[in-house]
């Protein structure tokens, strides 16, 4: 589990075909996630990686073909920015929301405009996740916790204060940007809940 809190950004060193799914090598910031273990989790833009390999400054995950499909992983090019969070550990703080790494749909940035200090950025997701997004909730966008400032059919508008900005590959987006989108875990339960139904419960 993580909590949307990036803890730095790293980058894409290197992605190669291996059987028909990827295996990726990331460089990051020394220090700035620790020394990855074998086994451990990492969400990479949101996706939840296993470290297959680590060295130093940069680790190496495997990413299946499912994630490759469901995800913006596979059309990323070596140099790209990534959101890197290690999985959280007992006793650390839930500053974000909970968030699992597994990723629901790929979204697009529809509008990005400033905001005062800020930038509001309106982000067109799956039809099919929309009925999971309210005013006021939790999202996960590219492993970013954020709240949703407004709902209107299948675009929700988020705030992006400097730090966020500033901390995470978000200032680096512009229209047309595809994004990794993850929707509150609490809101799937509550939907199915009220869909009713032999499975419901």
């Amino acid at each position: 589990m993580f909590s949307g809190i990036v803890r730095t950004v790293g980058r894409l060193l290197d992605s190669v075909e291996q059987g028909g799914d990827r295996r990726v090598a990331i460089g990051f910031p020394a220090g700035s996630i620790g020394h990855p273990e074998l086994g451990a989790s990492i969400a990479v833009n949101g996706v939840c990686l296993t470290v297959v390999a680590a060295s130093g400054d940069r680790f190496e995950a495997d990413v299946s073909r499912e994630t490759l499909a469901r995800t913006t992983l596979g059309a990323l090019a070596a140099g790209a920015p990534l959101n890197l969070e290690p999985a959280l550990r007992v006793g650390d703080p839930l500053d974000g929301h909970l968030v699992s790494g597994h990723v629901d749909g790929v979204g697009r940035v529809v509008a990005i405009e400033p905001a005062a200090r800020s930038l509001a950025v309106a982000i067109e997701l799956p039809r099919e996740l929309s009925r999971y997004v309210a005013t006021k909730g939790s999202i996960a966008v590219d492993g970013v916790s954020l709240t949703v400032n407004a709902v209107e059919g299948d675009v929700f508008d988020v705030n992006i204060v400097p730090h966020t900005r500033d901390a995470t590959i978000i200032g680096r987006y512009g229209v047309g940007t595809t994004v990794n989108i993850e929707v509150d875990m609490l809101a799937r339960y509550v939907a199915r809940m009220l869909a009713g139904g032999a499975n419901a419960t």
